[in-house]
């Protein structure tokens, strides 16, 4: 089990000076893997505020070219730098957003697994395609062009979170057997690409998750952990959903 915090464009040196260690203390010892990816400017202090705790750093984005002319981006290699391990890619705001396209989103992918970061690659339809029934085609679209660019030998490498977009900070939430069914889908498609990748593959859910409904997503068998947004901002409740993981950990 995964769970990672996105923290998105909020934060300060402040808040993290305050928040980390606390949330290090809450969940010291779990027995989940546990990520938290806030903004760049405070990469480098979340490393050092985390030092010797079980929390691993991610960033939000990167660049695939490894430096040159590119004017306000990061490459992975400077995210490696500062002692990130993990980067999500894909997000559904930077491809609606940024106009990342799913052959920018392998790329950046294919960048990330060769300079040895753990990429967390984001899928999901809009409230418009889930209502006509679009959901499977969209997300297989995403998600072939991500393996195609890893290739068969690293996919098993890839994690993926599932994001419908309509559930994105809207406070809906996909029901735990609505998300089961597009996380079984991504496996298979998954497993059909290569054996390996289906079968260690993590798929996490990330969509308006609390600690209020963490525990019935997690105890669906291909809901391997979660993408959490605001609630990743309180210490509390964040440790409640790595909690939450670390429950369906033990039971499976």
């Amino acid at each position: 089990m995964l769970v990672a915090g996105n923290w998105k464009m909020n934060g300060s040196q402040a808040m993290v000076r305050a928040l980390l260690p606390s949330l290090a203390g809450e969940i010291a010892g779990i027995g989940v893997d546990v990520v938290v990816c806030p903004p760049f400017p405070y990469l480098s202090l979340a490393v050092e505020c985390l030092a010797g705790s079980v929390l691993g750093v991610g960033a939000q984005d990167m660049h695939p070219a490894p430096c040159g002319a590119h004017t306000g981006e990061v490459s992975a290699q400077m995210l490696l730098d500062v002692g990130c391990n993990w980067v999500i890619l894909g997000h559904s705001e930077r491809r609606a957003g940024n106009g990342e396209d799913d052959l920018a989103v392998a790329r950046k992918t294919r960048t990330a697994l060769a300079a040895g970061l753990s990429p967390i690659v984001c899928v999901g339809e809009t409230l418009e395609q889930r209502e006509a029934g679009r959901t499977f085609d969209v997300v297989a679209a995403q998600l072939s062009a991500v393996l195609e660019g890893a290739g068969p030998e690293r996919a098993a490498s890839l994690v993926l979170a599932y994001e419908p977009v309509w559930a994105i900070g809207t406070g809906l939430t996909a029901s735990p057997e609505q998300a089961q069914e597009v996380h079984s889908r991504l496996r298979q498609q998954a497993e059909a690409f290569a054996p390996d990748a289906g079968r260690s593959l993590r798929v996490l859910y990330g969509g308006s998750v609390k600690a209020a409904n963490a525990a019935a997503l997690f105890a669906m068998p291909d809901i391997d952990g979660g993408l959490i947004g605001g609630a990743s901002l309180d210490a509390g409740e964040f440790a409640a959903i790595c909690r939450a993981a670390e429950g369906r950990s033990w039971n499976s």
